[in-house]
């Protein structure tokens, strides 16, 4: 702003040692120097009212409030945000964008998110949630209106997140119309293709649009999408293992020379269309056994075993298995 403060109004040169002077001169220099001090007053409870200050000036608490006010071309270094850690651990949780774009949660049960007090339409909000998962009971109930950035996150399924293991999990929430559409980022986990269903026809393009490059990496499941079974009573007897990926341990009765034996796999994740790939992982004698899936079905598959030896075999096969998903259309 420019000061209305002018000191050229007054007559620094009156009254002249000297000689008899008017009175019309004082009553002038004292009027304006009033007014001055009035404009000095006024500039300087206005710049109190709205500069933005280093340290609180005497007698005042520090309010740097910008009032949503824009500030251009700005050059930031070493800037910090405000963090708040959540008193609730449980139940349903509203986070208040207005206390700090950085929140933690440590949970002592299942939560249920809402979000308050984004920027209005037209001004991106963006929140940072750090959660800490103490016991893979709990999971994380994100609001509706948490509607982009889904695809793929680890344990995600209509608006519920479940974590296959304890451990600490940021997330970021973003928003430009004040949360009507809010968009999620899984910062600290890889999204998984193969956990989450993909129901686009055009979520993959091509034949190459998914591969690794890594030697040592490639594509799979993740921690969580695996599990265990052991079967019961004979090699024949069916097991059950709802999960899209994990190992079965035959029992360990006798599997007479040449001889094959099929057990039904009960698994709710396979689809009449999908392919389910086993091999031997341990407890066989080497070059032993034939092993194979022979049959899917919507909800199961068979898998079948063979003892290619010239001797009978009692071992506790241990088998790998995966589902991969397919469609015929």
């Amino acid at each position: 702003m420019t000061s209305q403060i002018n000191p050229n109004n007054i007559d620094g040169n009156y009254p002249v040692p000297g000689v008899p002077n008017n009175t019309q001169g004082f009553r002038s220099n004292f009027t304006e120097t009033a007014t001055n001090f009035q404009y000095a007053a006024q500039e300087i409870t206005d710049l109190q009212n709205k500069a933005v200050l280093k340290q609180a000036l005497a007698g005042t608490t520090l309010d740097n409030n910008m009032n949503d006010g824009l500030i251009s071309a700005v050059k930031l270094q070493d800037v910090s945000y405000t963090y708040l850690a959540v008193a609730a651990t449980s139940g349903s949780i509203a986070i208040d964008y207005a206390a700090g774009q950085f929140q933690s949660i440590t949970t002592s049960g299942s939560v249920s998110l809402s979000f308050t007090n984004f920027p209005v339409t037209g001004s991106a909000g963006i929140i940072r949630l750090s959660i800490a998962i103490t016991n893979t009971a709990y999971t994380l109930t994100l609001p509706a209106a948490v509607s982009l950035g889904t695809t793929g996150i680890q344990g995600y399924a209509a608006n519920v997140i479940t974590f296959a293991a304890t451990g600490t999990y940021q997330f970021e929430f973003s928003t430009v119309d004040s949360g009507t559409v809010i968009t999620i980022f899984d910062l600290n986990r890889p999204l998984s293709l193969f956990t989450n269903a993909i129901t686009s026809a055009s979520s993959i393009t091509s034949a190459s649009s998914i591969k690794s490059t890594s030697a040592t990496a490639g594509i799979g499941y993740g921690t969580g999408a695996g599990g265990t079974v052991t079967q019961a009573t004979s090699k024949s007897t069916g097991a059950t293992l709802d999960k899209v990926s994990g190992q079965i341990t035959m029992n360990a009765a006798a599997l007479a020379a040449a001889a094959e034996v099929s057990f039904t796999l009960t698994n709710s994740t396979i689809a009449a269309t999908d392919v389910v790939m086993v091999s031997i992982a341990s407890g066989a004698t080497a070059g032993a056994y034939s092993v194979q899936c022979d049959a899917t079905a919507a909800g199961s598959c068979r898998i079948s075993v063979g003892n290619r030896s010239t001797g009978s075999l009692s071992e506790a096969i241990v088998l790998n298995f995966v589902v991969i998903k397919a469609v015929a259309a």
